[in-house]
């Protein structure tokens, strides 16, 4: 007999959010402190897992979820300037850092493993930082608890933590608006164009009605920056290609939206005030990050949608719930309106009970908000949407793959 999965399927008479007359959606981008911090953790959990999956053919106990990013201090000025007092990163967490086999204790190089791991992503990510002198990185990664270890090491996948994930589908035009301004910014392809834009952007997207506001907050590179003028000129460069990405996205769309751009808002070019930074980092000067105080899990930040509180990154992707319920929240909701209909708004919150099977949550609620109000479509919906939600909680092990091969989102 099947496994209850407790999937609760309904209609509800609501405002689609692109409907509604308000939507607020940020991203923090990859340079941003706070996504910095998610990077590392997650970084180091997947480097982690690769180590465990070699010595002993399985994903051992471990939550990396805790690094903080205590910022530097820098003297920016044209032409480049200089790192005066590096930023400190302390990679925190639980980690399975020793195994009893066969009566002999075998240590494994947890600490190691996630400093190199820290140190190839900052390299490979932000090329304007040197991570041996711009940067002071620390771990610090103890055992975990036995309640914790014990729900773990069973032979069925149980959750370690009574908690809940949420997504939702389709992405508004605010919404893939704003998440594809910053993927190009912070594209390779972009920083050959215009080096002078650092990693450290961040992209908040306000829509009233049809009117459709995008701010950009976006820290620039003195050491490609000879002066004021030509600060001015590359902000004109920026302004241009995001305005024609940004109004090829909304024609491409089909949607009626009156689109202003405005980019560092805090400048002040009379009072010789610019974001001017030596690493394209705001990390280096007052800025510190955690883990969880940015983006959500599908890259956003979405005050007007159903989010959760829980941090993503860096939590093992074998049993805790704050990671592997928000990812699948997602993946479901995102399958639902891809195989069933464009117009139909899909919510999903998933909850956990600790100590019970994964695959078999406490409820999993699955909202479908019809976008043209047509009542008989969501009926004939139904039976699909609890199809799709129960497939993804039968196969909890793919959500597993997709999260230690990187092929998944987390901040």
């Amino acid at each position: 007999m099947a496994a209850p999965k407790n999937i609760y399927v309904e209609n509800i008479h609501d405002l689609p959010t692109p409907r509604g007359k308000i939507e607020l959606v940020e991203r923090k981008g990859i340079g941003h402190p706070d996504s910095v911090a998610d990077a590392l953790a997650e970084s180091v959990s997947r480097a982690l897992c690769k180590m465990y999956l070699k010595e002993f053919g399985t994903v051992l106990h471990h939550n990396t979820d805790e690094t903080q990013i205590a910022a530097g201090r820098s003297a920016p000025r044209f032409g480049g300037g200089t790192i005066v007092d590096p930023t400190y990163i302390l990679l925190v967490g639980r980690a399975t850092t020793e195994v009893t086999q066969d009566n002999v204790l075998k240590e494994l190089p947890c600490k190691p493993v996630a400093l190199k791991a820290a140190h190839e992503y900052i390299k490979k990510t932000f090329p304007n930082v040197d991570p041996d002198s711009d940067i002071i990185l620390d771990a610090r990664l103890g055992m975990g608890s036995d309640d914790l270890r014990g729900v773990y090491q069973t032979s069925k996948v149980l959750a370690n933590d009574t908690s809940f994930g949420v997504g939702y589908a389709p992405y508004s035009i605010t919404d893939r608006l704003v998440l594809k301004t910053e993927e190009m910014i912070n594209s390779p392809k972009f920083k050959k164009i215009l080096p002078e834009t650092g990693q450290d952007v961040k992209v908040m997207g306000s829509r009233v009605g049809k009117d459709l506001t995008m701010t950009i907050a976006c820290a620039m590179v003195d050491r490609y920056i000879d002066d004021a003028g030509h600060y001015a000129s590359a902000m004109e460069q920026l302004y241009e290609k995001v305005n024609e990405n940004a109004l090829n996205i909304i024609d491409k769309s089909g949607e009626d939206i009156n689109f202003k751009l405005e980019l560092n808002t805090g400048d002040d070019y009379a009072r010789g005030v610019y974001y001017l930074t030596v690493t394209g980092l705001s990390q280096e000067m007052g800025d510190d990050g955690s883990v969880g105080r940015g983006n959500r899990c599908n890259g956003l930040i979405t005050p007007y949608r159903p989010m959760s509180m829980e941090a993503t990154s860096g939590k093992n992707p074998i049993t805790h719930i704050g990671k592997i319920y928000n990812v699948m929240s997602r993946l479901i909701a995102q399958d639902i309106a891809d195989k069933i209909s464009a117009d139909v708004e899909v919510k999903v919150r998933i909850l956990s009970q600790i100590g019970k099977p994964v695959s078999e949550p406490l409820n999993c609620s699955v909202q479908l908000v019809s976008m043209t109000e047509r009542e008989s479509a969501l009926k004939r919906w139904k039976s699909e949407a609890e199809s799709i939600a129960y497939d993804w909680l039968d196969n909890v092990d793919k959500i597993t793959k997709l999260i230690i091969d990187g092929k998944v989102r987390t901040f």
